[in-house]
């Protein structure tokens, strides 16, 4: 297992936001699923002595477990950084839009939303605001002046968008520019190596062309990056299992695992830490998202914020995943 270093990974700032982050994003998405409270304080306190500052949540996690309504981790993370006494040590980016309970982007739904996403983080804003995804029945004009509110008012620092469009993002953001609004300053798209098409492409172009950063999330694959899901492998014990084990069917799928395993190999690091400096060597990308549900998952991790791979590297693993 690769040790976490104590040293600090470099800092990224979030399109023209003030928000400088660590090249990694803790997904919190786990926490209150698979992570227990205990479990994921002692995954945030590794994250935190390991460098990282960006914890990434959604008031919808995780409703989906059973015995869940929403909101468990965003409790959990709140209940760490009162217990820990670093609040101004850490930027919390959450979602709103797809509680259960709350549902879309209408105005009074994201006010809502959001005073209860600071009730339950316990604290007075929050970093960064993501319309967790788009609302085709809302206009730009009521979501984009709904959250410009929050802005002003100080309960929100920066906004960024989830599961969007390029049509809308380039619509939200001529709609600020114009009327002199809180704009996007970040996307949060499904990207990595097993989904390219998700991102490249016409999103990609309009992040780069207006100056936004990127935050993938999946950056993993929901685990099948880690490796540890093989052709006539054995069977792995994971809520994600199914998910993961489905990119085995995709002829990418084994040829991406090979050019991973050989580029670990090179630079001695375990092939997520590759993985996600592949993510972050692309355009536009600022900080991958990734989850660890144990204390041990995270150093490859945190790892890759110091891995720089070289351009046979990125053509290797470029070829792969085409």
């Amino acid at each position: 297992m690769t040790d976490i270093r104590s040293d600090a990974p470099h800092k990224v700032t979030l399109g023209s936001s003030d928000l400088a982050v660590s090249p990694l994003s803790l997904g919190g998405n786990v926490f209150g699923w698979t992570a227990d409270e205990a479990q994921s304080f002692a995954v945030l306190d590794a994250y935190a002595a390991g460098g990282g500052n960006f914890i990434d949540t959604a008031d919808m996690y995780s409703a989906w477990a059973p015995g869940n309504t929403g909101g468990e981790s965003e409790t959990i993370v709140g209940n760490w950084l009162r217990s820990r006494g670093n609040r101004d040590e850490i930027v919390v980016a959450t979602k709103i839009g797809m509680h259960p309970e709350a549902s879309g982007l209408k105005a009074a739904n994201i006010r809502s939303a959001t005073e209860a996403s600071l009730r339950r983080l316990g604290i007075e804003r929050i970093d960064l605001l993501y319309t967790h995804r788009d609302d085709l029945e809302t206009p730009v004009e009521e979501f984009i002046t709904a959250l410009d509110e929050l802005v002003r008012e100080g309960k929100v620092r920066a906004i960024a968008a989830s599961n969007i469009s390029a049509e809308r993002l380039a619509e939200s953001l001529t709609f600020s520019a114009g009327e002199g609004l809180a704009a996007y300053v970040a996307v949060q798209p499904h990207y990595n190596l097993v989904s390219r098409s998700t991102y490249e492409g016409p999103l990609a172009e309009v992040v780069a062309e207006h100056g936004l950063s990127s935050v993938p999330y999946f950056a993993l694959a929901s685990g099948f990056l880690t490796g540890k899901y093989r052709p006539e492998g054995a069977a792995v014990d994971s809520a994600r299992a199914e998910g993961a084990g489905r990119y085995l069917q995709d002829p990418r799928g084994p040829k991406v695992l090979a050019a991973l395993d050989k580029v670990a190999e090179t630079h001695g690091v375990e092939i997520a830490t590759v993985a996600l400096a592949w993510l972050a060597a692309q355009p536009t990308i600022a900080a991958p998202i990734a989850s660890a549900r144990t204390v041990e998952q995270l150093p490859p991790l945190l790892a890759a914020a110091w891995l720089r791979l070289s351009a046979e590297d990125l053509k290797l693993l470029d070829e792969a995943s085409a």
